[in-house]
């Protein structure tokens, strides 16, 4: 037992770099004795059950010792994925995991159950960031959702709407060019992170906000607080994985970071209203509507900002590490765009139009380093859904594609919190079903029970309410569907008329289906846009003894860890 208990406290140590600071160990460990021997008395949970593929286990903490640190669970899970399967059941403490990486499984999921696997598991991390005013990503899918995922799309980020914003996007790169010039009359390197995310995070307050945070000279400096936001939401957290041990995160100090972090967000929020509350110097109308409570304004804001700069910032990040680690690409691209551009001394988006080969570099980075690396997704309550009838709520139930259509109608009690749902799908030749239902006289019940279920060649048990992770990550670097998959070779996509909308479930960089990233077409052009200037303008090169670490972090994106240090040098046109 106390092998376990080691391996449990190692694991968590890891993942908080405040545990060893304020942990009571003597108390925890007394506390943990006590439970193993709770729960090896009353046996697994999930005793007896044949389920999808899955490492062995331990108990309280199943798989968790398996994952090491949580900031690189994406390759975490294509390695043991490698070994157990493209579809992988896990232990994530009390939380059931399904791993998927398989285009197969990956379309089964999306084209004929998208709706159920639409919504986005809470967490205490986003509760208490956020205090419930989710954004875009991580909100439940519901009419609230559809809404506000619609105004996002129409308001800021349709196509239209972002070639509107192409005098942002000139005026924001003009001043990095000068930033960059700087550097290269001082000889020194540049953090591409640090001016990336300041270059992203200035067009997207301009887009949103109509000026940069802080007036027309500042700057929006939110890519820092995104930063922190997207290693809290990925950080360890005992609540989430065992409710009963949810009080460790104070000893660990992971609650008080999640409301430092908080307060940071809140008082940018506040200092943003507070900039539009005062009349501008036309002393034309507010920005705002007095009417509207901060918490409105807040809730917007969070769901405007939170990934809407990380997304393009890292990308830009990582292909320039790429030009620069293969420099026959970056002479290539370079002689693209100085060809197109000419001596106009200036980038536009029509000469963008014409980059092949650079459209070519950007496609590619998004397959080695995609913008949706793990999409997680649950199972929500499947076609259950409040409707008023006669001015009262009531249960009302949408079968969707399910083809229990005639027992759902009898269904017998309607108060239960778990699914009614069937998903079956061919994974080489191994059918999987996958049901919430316990059959009566009747017709099936809802049940919070785990169903025995039986199929002509397998035999698998997946619980109700099942946390999917589709690892986008594993799949683009499937070297059965990728040649020289791990390589950096943008030539893959000359022939390959494969797009960014995920219908080719082996290139998902933005996600799939209805849950895939709105952001789209606003990174896209950026991240095109950000580059050719960077090729275009200035020659690149690592300093003097150093090398680049590709380390990677999950985040909110796959970033890199060590952020990319690099020397410029003016080019000059003859």
């Amino acid at each position: 037992m106390a092998p376990i208990l080691l391996q449990w406290l190692d694991f968590a140590k890891n993942q908080h770099t405040l545990f060893h600071h304020s942990l009571p160990f003597n108390l925890l460990f007394a506390f943990s004795i006590s439970f193993i021997i709770f729960r090896l008395v009353h046996g697994s949970l999930f005793k007896g059950l044949n389920l999808p593929p899955s490492p062995p286990k331990l108990p309280i903490i199943g798989n968790l010792h398996q994952l090491g640190k949580l900031h690189n669970l994406h390759q975490t899970f294509h390695h043991l994925s490698q070994k157990y399967g493209p579809l992988m059941f896990l232990h994530m403490g009390k939380v059931s995991t399904l791993v998927v990486s398989s285009i197969e499984m990956v379309g089964e999921i999306k084209i004929n159950h998208d709706i159920p696997f639409a919504s986005r598991p809470s967490s205490t991390a986003s509760n208490l960031l956020f205090h419930g005013r989710i954004s875009v990503g991580f909100a439940p899918y519901g009419e609230d959702w559809r809404q506000l995922r619609k105004i996002y799309v129409m308001e800021l980020l349709s196509k239209k709407k972002v070639e509107s914003f192409k005098y942002v996007r000139e005026e924001e790169a003009a001043l990095m060019i000068e930033k960059i010039s700087f550097a290269c009359s001082m000889g020194t390197p540049i953090d591409m992170k640090e001016l990336v995310t300041s270059l992203t995070s200035d067009i997207v307050c301009r887009c949103t906000l109509g000026r940069k945070h802080g007036g027309e000279g500042g700057n929006c400096n939110f890519g820092e607080i995104e930063n922190k936001v997207g290693k809290l939401l990925q950080a360890f957290c005992f609540g989430d994985l065992c409710p009963g041990l949810g009080w460790m995160d104070s000893l660990t100090g992971f609650i008080g970071s999640l409301k430092k972090v908080s307060k940071e967000l809140d008082n940018f929020f506040d200092q943003i209203i507070d900039e539009h509350l005062i009349p501008n110097k036309n002393n034309n109308p507010t920005y705002i509507n007095q009417s509207q409570t901060r918490a409105d304004l807040h809730k917007f804001f969070c769901r405007i900002f939170i990934g809407g700069t990380d997304t393009t910032s890292t990308t830009i990040e990582w292909a320039m590490t790429e030009l620069v680690k293969n420099p026959n690409v970056m002479k290539k691209a370079q002689a693209e765009v100085r060809k197109v551009v000419g001596k106009k001394n200036k980038v536009s988006d029509e000469d963008i139009h014409q980059m092949e080969y650079l459209k070519l570099v950007v496609k590619e980075t998004l397959r080695l380093y995609p913008a949706v690396a793990l999409n997680k997704e649950e199972e929500d309550e499947w076609g259950r859904r409040k409707k008023k009838m006669n001015g009262e709520e009531e249960d009302e139930f949408n079968h969707q594609k399910n083809n229990l259509k005639q027992n759902l109608n009898k269904l017998q009690e309607s108060d239960f919190n778990w699914t009614a749902k069937e998903l079956t799908c061919s994974l080489e030749e191994k059918p999987y079903l996958y049901l919430g239902l316990e059959y009566t006289e009747n017709g099936p019940k809802l049940t919070k029970s785990i169903l025995d279920v039986r199929t002509s060649k397998q035999r698998y048990h997946v619980p109700a309410m099942t946390t999917v992770f589709i690892n986008n990550w594993s799949i683009h670097r499937n070297p059965k569907l990728w040649d020289r998959a791990e390589e950096f070779i943008p030539e893959r996509f000359s022939e390959n008329p494969i797009d960014f909308l995920g219908k080719d479930f082996k290139y998902i960089p933005f996600g799939t289906g209805r849950r895939s990233c709105p952001e789209l077409v606003f990174a896209v052009v950026a991240v095109e846009f950000a580059i050719a200037n960077l090729l275009y303008w200035f020659d690149w090169e690592i300093p003097p003894g150093e090398e680049i670490d590709m380390t990677e972090t999950l985040g909110l994106t796959v970033s890199k860890e060590i952020p990319l240090r690099v020397v410029p040098t003016s080019h000059y046109f003859s």
